[in-house]
Formats: C-alpha cells, sequence, structure tokens
C-alpha cells in the first residue's frame, strides 16, 4: 500500500485529528486556567478594597453622627446610618413647614385613591426615596418588635386595611415621629448654645 493511500484512509485521518485536538488542548489548557486564576485574584483584590471603602466610610458616617448630637438613633428602628442618611438628605428640618410638608417630602403622605364608599389611599412615588427608604426599615424593624408602631400597625390590620395600606399608615406616623425629634434636637441645640449638646431625647421607640 502506498503512502498517501495509508494517509488518505478513514481510520488514519481519524487518528491524526484525535491527537492534534489533545496537543492543542494540552497547550491551551494551561493558559486558560492562568487567566481565569488571574481574573480571580484582580477580582478578589477589588473586594477587598471596596470592603476597606466602606469599612471606612461606615467610620466616617459613624463620627459624624456621633459629632451632631442628635437623638435619632434612640428611636427604635433607626441606626447610626439611617441616621447620617437622614440628616444628609433633610438638612435642616425648619425648611419644612409643617409635618405634613415634610412627608410629603418623604414620600410617605396618604395619596387618596378612594372609589364609592370605600376609602383607600395607595402608594406616592413622590418624595426622596432614600428618605422614604429609611422610614421603611424603621416601620419594618418596629412591626417585629414590641412598639407603639407595632400596635398602630395591628390597629389598621384590624380595621380591615391590607399589610402593605398598615404599613403605609405606620410609615406616615413615622415620618410624623422622625419630624419631631428632629424639631427637639435642633430646640435643644440652640438652647445649648455653641456649646454643644444639652437635653434629653424623645422616648425611644415612639410612633405617636
Amino acid at each position: 500500500m502506498r503512502g498517501s493511500d495509508r494517509a488518505n484512509r478513514p481510520e488514519i485521518r481519524s487518528c491524526n485529528a484525535s491527537n492534534s485536538a489533545t496537543t492543542r488542548s494540552r497547550t491551551t489548557q494551561p493558559v486558560s486556567s492562568t487567566c481565569q486564576a488571574s481574573a480571580v485574584a484582580v477580582l478578589v483584590g477589588e473586594i477587598r478594597q471596596l470592603d476597606r471603602r466602606i469599612a471606612k466610610a461606615t467610620s466616617d458616617i459613624e463620627a459624624a453622627v456621633a459629632e451632631s448630637g442628635t437623638s435619632l438613633t434612640e428611636l427604635c428602628g433607626i441606626g447610626t446610618l439611617n441616621a447620617g442618611k437622614i440628616l444628609a438628605r433633610v438638612g435642616s428640618i425648619h425648611r419644612f413647614r409643617s409635618a405634613a410638608a415634610f412627608a410629603s417630602y418623604t414620600g410617605t403622605a396618604p395619596i387618596e385613591a378612594s372609589s364609592g364608599d370605600i376609602v383607600r389611599h395607595r402608594l406616592s412615588r413622590a418624595g426622596d426615596r432614600q428618605l422614604n427608604c429609611a422610614l421603611h426599615t424603621m416601620a419594618i424593624t418596629q412591626i417585629g418588635r414590641d412598639t407603639p408602631g407595632r400596635a398602630h400597625y395591628q390597629r389598621k390590620r384590624a380595621a380591615g386595611k391590607s399589610h402593605r395600606e398598615a404599613l403605609r399608615c405606620l410609615k406616615t406616623r413615622l415620618s410624623d415621629v422622625v419630624d419631631r425629634q428632629l424639631l427637639h434636637d435642633s430646640a435643644t441645640e440652640l438652647a445649648a448654645g455653641p456649646g454643644g449638646h444639652s437635653g434629653a431625647a424623645l422616648s425611644s421607640c415612639a410612633a405617636g
């Protein structure tokens, strides 16, 4: 049998193709694994850098909230980060003419959506969504604990309101609580003068 005939036989061509594929696999596999390991190392480095930045930002916020002398953190459901968020986004509480104006700004003011004899209120998409989120966290925390906020929520549920409706009512109530707390802090700061903060904060976990 001639050499050209042997090379053209199907079984020989198949064997040659298999050997070629195996060689390519052995060549590319280490390269691919190296690239993947390098990519993972880069991602791990970025995650660690983000962790350090988050830790630094958290520390800075905690220091700023402590320096402000706010009593927001004494309210059930408001931690240091949410207190910092509220202080930063509200600014001066005196720019709001009333608790209703503040509720409108936080997106918790009820919007009537009644039909006939059925009185309903729908979710407001207006207002500052970051403040709304902080009040939502506060409401969920209070519902999960033995607080006046939970009692208010349960009264609304007993009156026939759905979970979402009762939650919206509680958020409106808590918006008023935060408004009063900020006004209290402002009055305390004015009474203390430039020397610092004095006075007692409103009771913890208040809901009205």
